[in-house]
C-alpha cells in the first residue's frame, strides 16, 4: 500500500506524546490510511492538525482526531465529530467491543486489544458519513 507521508505538524505533536502511545497512535493512523485506501481515496485524505491533535479527513466524510491527554496518562482515544450520529451507531454495533467517551470518542486504555475489524468498519463510516448520514445507521 502507499504510504501518505506523514506531516510534519502531526509528526511533532506524536513525539510530544509517550512512547508507548506513539506507537498506539502511530497503529491507528495506519488503519486510517488503508481504509482510505480500500475506499479507493488514499490520494484524497487529508492529515493536518485540528485543535492541536493528528486529524484526518476525506471530502464527503467527518473528520477523524487521534489524541492523548496528559490528565488520562493511561488512555489515548479516538475522536468524531459530536454533531454527527458516528458514535451512537458504533455504540449500537459495537457497545460490547468499544468504550465510549459521550457521543465524541473511543476510547482506549493502554493495554487494551483493539478490536481492528470493527475499528476499521468505525473509521470507513467515518470517511464517508456525508454520503451516509441520510441512511438508518448509517447503512450498516
Amino acid at each position: 500500500m502507499p504510504a501518505l507521508t506523514i506531516s510534519s505538524d502531526v509528526q511533532n505533536v506524536l513525539l510530544t506524546y509517550p512512547k508507548h502511545i506513539q506507537e498506539k497512535l502511530t497503529d491507528i493512523r495506519q488503519l486510517i490510511l488503508e481504509v482510505a485506501q480500500d475506499i479507493n481515496a488514499l490520494d484524497k485524505l487529508e492529515e493536518t492538525l485540528k485543535w492541536g491533535e493528528p486529524s484526518y479527513l476525506l471530502k464527503g466524510g467527518s473528520t477523524i482526531r487521534l489524541a492523548w491527554k496528559a490528565k488520562e496518562p493511561a488512555a489515548y482515544a479516538i475522536y468524531f465529530n459530536c454533531k454527527t450520529r458516528l458514535v451512537d451507531t458504533f455504540r449500537e454495533f459495537y457497545g460490547d467491543v468499544f468504550h465510549f467517551e459521550g457521543n465524541r470518542a473511543i476510547v482506549f486504555q493502554a493495554n487494551d486489544e483493539i478490536a481492528v475489524a470493527e475499528l476499521k468498519h468505525c473509521i470507513s463510516l467515518a470517511l464517508r458519513y456525508h454520503k451516509l448520514k441520510h441512511l438508518p445507521t448509517l447503512g450498516v
